[in-house]
């Protein structure tokens, strides 16, 4: 004759109102003392609640999403007589790992990054999942057939960490199948997952499920006429979208006064002239870049392909951004502090025709540790540049204006220059970018600062 046994949650130590993330269990289902009956999450372990007897599965009293206590009761079970009892021992919580970092952005000539390889994205349905360390098959939830659980939602086995981590890419974890021990969803696995769905296309076929967008019959609304993109842009098209993909990117807005920086410049017009080049605002960005990076060494850094480590660069090669009637290009100008400030105007404005003509060659483009984009002589007021992933910021500059600033108590006409720097967020918090641009200006400002 069975015995109908109340399940309670055992003692779990010092935590409250713990979540539930997954319900192990449905009634009917044969369980084993000890075998896990349910996941709880808290905000820094996750931890699996063991059934105290063998037995039948009666009634679940709880579901996903429901804070639990010790002592709350979670179910019922029928004992068959004689059925042992095992005490149920404290659950360990299962520590959570260091923040998983996210894989590193890839280089515009360089092939993706390796990735563990792992399970490819499962089938559609699931099989039933053997538990190994019982020798028995664990029944699916009612209405499922498939592994589910109640609401045709997938059991999902992941620490915080890995959830957190599949979160910050936008990956759906019911799409991976887990390699790890009892089908647990590791690292790996959710890099393998966006190593697949990126070499599919990235777009309707799953992934990082983002919807394709519809093709539209511009045709049928008027006149229309198909040019093909540049084989620049193409280039270009595909490392921005990786970089947009795999880069957190945030923004940091600031503005100079290179009022003074103007008029110094324009003090050196005829000599330049003299020497055969022309000193635009560029040059002293450049010089102001290096003197922040020299201050500041994680922006001169790239992650390496694991993710896990920051490689800090002692050389300072800059990327300028060159508009170029075929499209965007970032030839390199290498060692800039090194060169006085005609010698980098010499080999940018060389550099700048050789890129217009479409003369640059693959080694002109590549080694770049920071990236500006300028777009003041063309307009605008402000604008947020893309990584140039494996770089981990970039400076975006917008057109100068002249406008008041109020100065010992009266308004005085300023020449003011907008700053956009986009960074990696993986790489560079935002106390740090908000320091990077204040430093940067106050060097912009005052271009004598290079010197200290």
């Amino acid at each position: 004759m069975a015995d109908k046994q109340t399940i309670t949650l055992p003692d779990v130590g010092d935590f409250q109102d713990i979540e539930i993330i997954e319900v192990l269990i449905a009634p009917g289902d044969l369980v084993e003392a000890e075998q896990s009956i349910l996941v709880l999450e808290s905000d820094k372990a996750t931890m699996e609640i063991p059934s105290p007897l063998a037995g039948t599965i009666e009634s679940v009293d709880v579901s996903v999403g429901d804070r639990v206590n010790q002592g709350d009761q979670i179910g019922t079970l029928s004992v068959a007589d004689g059925a042992g009892q095992a005490p149920a021992p404290v659950p360990e919580p299962e520590p959570e790992p260091e923040p998983e970092p996210e894989p590193g952005p890839e280089s515009q000539a360089a092939a993706e990054a390796e990735v563990t390889p792992a399970a490819a994205p499962p089938p559609a349905a699931a099989p039933a999942r053997a538990d190994t360390a019982l020798g028995k098959t664990r029944k699916p939830h009612p209405g499922s057939g498939d592994g589910t659980r109640e609401g045709g939602r997938k059991l999902i086995h992941a620490s915080p960490s890995i959830r957190r981590y599949a979160r910050e890419l936008g990956v759906d974890l019911e799409q991976v199948m887990g390699s790890g021990p009892k089908g647990r969803i590791i690292k790996a696995d959710v890099k393998a997952f966006i190593k697949t769905a990126m070499a599919s296309g990235g777009g309707g076929g799953g992934g990082l499920q983002v919807s394709s967008i519809p093709e539209v019959d511009h045709a049928r609304f008027g006149e229309i006429e198909s040019v093909p993109l540049s084989r620049i842009k193409k280039i270009s098209g595909a490392h921005l979208h990786r970089s947009w993909v795999n880069v957190p990117h945030v923004t940091q807005f600031d503005e100079a006064d290179i009022t003074d920086l103007e008029a110094f410049r324009k003090s050196l017009a005829k000599e330049a002239e003299l020497k055969g080049v022309r000193l635009t605002p560029l040059i002293f960005l450049m010089k102001a870049v290096v003197s922040a990076l020299q201050e500041f060494p994680d922006f001169n850094a790239s992650l390496d392909a694991s993710g896990e480590n920051l490689i800090l660069k002692k050389y300072f090669h800059i990327g300028i951004a060159v508009d170029t009637p075929n499209g965007l290009v970032v030839p390199v100008v290498r060692d800039v502090e090194q060169k006085g400030i005609y010698e980098l105007a010499a080999e940018l404005g060389e550099t700048s025709q050789r890129a217009r003509a479409g003369k640059l060659a693959p080694g002109d483009m590549q080694g770049g540790c920071f990236t500006i984009s300028s777009l003041g002589g063309i307009g605008g007021t402000s604008f947020t540049p893309i990584v140039n992933a494996p770089e981990v910021a970039i400076l975006g500059v917008s057109r100068s204006r002249m406008q008041p600033v109020y100065v010992d108590g009266e308004f005085v006409p300023r020449l003011i220059l907008p700053l956009g720097l986009s960074y990696d967020h993986r790489v560079i918090d935002g106390a740090q970018g908000a320091r990077f641009t204040s430093y940067l200006s106050r060097v912009i400002s005052d271009i004598r600062r290079v010197l200290l």
